[in-house]
């Protein structure tokens, strides 16, 4: 396995950040580390990389365990800390290159930063001061950084944070194919980021994981209501649908359109179209739909 977590915990105090938990990743395999703010994620990572020692547990990266052996664990893990620490005052390339020296790439320091440069699309900025970049390009040289050395295990905390439409959808293509042959594990509270390169989740709350299973998987076995979307032909008050009985929760989607969350949707449609006769009000279209990742997330982790 490229990653093996048994028995992990870190306590401070009086307080459990990561409480007892086991997860493995392999090669090839895109995790999404999903929890809310607080709940272990981050935690997790760094004891992972070795920048934190566990309070119990163990952990290793292929095949090394972050305790005994962490110079080997970091030669094999590139990782992106939701910080992304940075020397503004170097330039982007000198930059890459005193990362290189770190991990003694040698000959093979020039063509592998030249490569980070253009794969993560540094190009026109490599010239520049960290300092100067925006924080998009300056979140784009924190990756270059973790990739520098070809790690095995790529650990990125919210990688996708400052980027713009343009520039999110480059590097979930740049992430997705590193993933093809490296273990990568992905924290970001970006559920679409999520459904769009992972193959699988990993949700922990209060230090616990609650979930680790495929997306489809997850969705099906935790939707324990279901979703009916609603159009009208004309503005309806929130309150008019919150007074129906079956409709567990009511979200306005905009223009009309209105998300109904029930335990009992045949029980709803019959009430929903009642209510519609009774006060004269034309529906334009009322259809089911699955539980997005997010509602499951929610229902998981409230």
């Amino acid at each position: 396995m490229s990653i093996s977590v048994s028995s992990l915990s870190k306590i401070y105090e009086s307080q459990k950040a990561v409480d007892n938990i086991s997860f493995e990743l392999k090669k090839g395999e895109i995790v999404g580390f999903l929890g809310p703010n607080g709940a272990g994620k981050s935690t997790t990572m760094k004891m992972i990389s070795t920048y934190l020692p566990p309070t119990s547990g163990t952990a290793s990266v292929c095949g090394f365990d972050i305790q005994k052996d962490p110079m080997e664990v970091r030669k094999r893990v590139g990782y992106l800390p939701e910080s992304n620490p940075l020397y503004h005052d170097m330039y982007v390339r000198e930059y890459l290159e005193f990362t290189a020296g770190i991990h003694q790439l040698g000959k093979e320091a020039k063509p592998r930063i030249e490569e980070m440069i253009s794969s993560t699309g540094l190009g026109k900025e490599a010239h520049k001061k960290i300092g100067a970049l925006s924080k998009g390009y300056k979140q784009r040289v924190g990756l270059a950084q973790a990739m520098l050395h070809n790690p095995e295990v790529l650990i990125l905390d919210e990688p996708t944070s400052g980027l713009d439409p343009n520039q999110l959808v480059e590097i979930r293509e740049l992430i997705k194919t590193i993933g093809k042959e490296k273990a990568v594990l992905l924290s970001t509270h970006i559920m679409q980021e999520v459904q769009a390169m992972c193959s699988r989740v990993i949700i922990i709350n209060n230090g616990q994981i609650v979930a680790d299973d495929s997306i489809e998987h997850i969705q099906e076995v935790n939707t324990s209501q279901e979703i009916l979307m609603v159009s009208f032909e004309s503005d309806i008050e929130p309150a008019q649908l919150k007074a129906l009985a079956k409709a567990k929760r009511v979200e306005s989607m905009g223009a009309k359109r209105w998300k109904l969350s029930t335990d009992k949707p045949d029980e709803l449609r019959r009430e929903i179209m009642q209510w519609a006769l009774q006060n004269n009000i034309h529906i334009s279209s009322m259809q089911a739909e699955t539980q997005s990742l997010e509602d499951v997330f929610r229902q998981l982790t409230k």
